[in-house]
């Protein structure tokens, strides 16, 4: 059963890569919630100056972070964590009306075996500080480049199924 409510959904690729397997991963939950009948924003780290509060991230937060009160953070694994792009924009968040009290949701994505579960430990601990509730089914996806056609769409059944069910928990969340 499918909890219907008001509720806003912002997929954040957690990466400032252009063209990574981070941001293709994060348009399949997009799909996925449409599946459902949901809309959301996917919000790429690519362009954006996170160095330092200005008018461009003010934007982004005003129109996107703000509103969304669920959050589904789609990361890859960097040196055993998530990406730095992910922690500056956090930190120069006005992260008392951005974070606080909203929900989230975690999947790591790497081209390695451990599918950076290091990672969303990781920014689980970040999240809670920030009074983030954070979901417990966290999706590790490992291997990502092998889950792939050639045209970069997931076509793995396993991982397809894996998404949806976690996305599904999360909607009723």
């Amino acid at each position: 059963m499918i909890k219907t409510n008001m509720d806003n959904y912002l997929i954040i690729s957690g990466t400032n890569r252009p063209e990574s397997n981070t941001h293709q991963i994060a348009l399949q939950y997009q799909q996925v919630l449409d599946g459902f009948g949901i809309k959301s924003v996917v919000l790429q780290l690519t362009g954006l100056d996170l160095m330092v509060r200005n008018p461009g991230y003010e934007k982004v937060e005003r129109e996107l972070i703000i509103p969304a009160n669920k959050f589904i953070f789609v990361t890859p694994e960097y040196n055993g964590s998530f990406p730095g792009a992910l922690k500056c924009m956090i930190d120069i968040s006005d992260y008392k009306i951005c974070w606080w009290h909203k929900k989230a949701l975690l999947a790591g994505v790497s081209t390695g075996r451990a599918g950076n579960l290091m990672g969303m430990v990781h920014l689980t601990a970040v999240l809670h500080n920030l009074k983030m509730i954070v979901h417990p089914y966290q999706l590790p996806i490992s291997s990502v480049h092998k889950l792939k056609d050639e045209q970069g769409r997931l076509v793995d059944i396993p991982t397809l199924k894996s998404i949806h069910n976690q996305v599904q928990e999360f909607i009723n969340f």
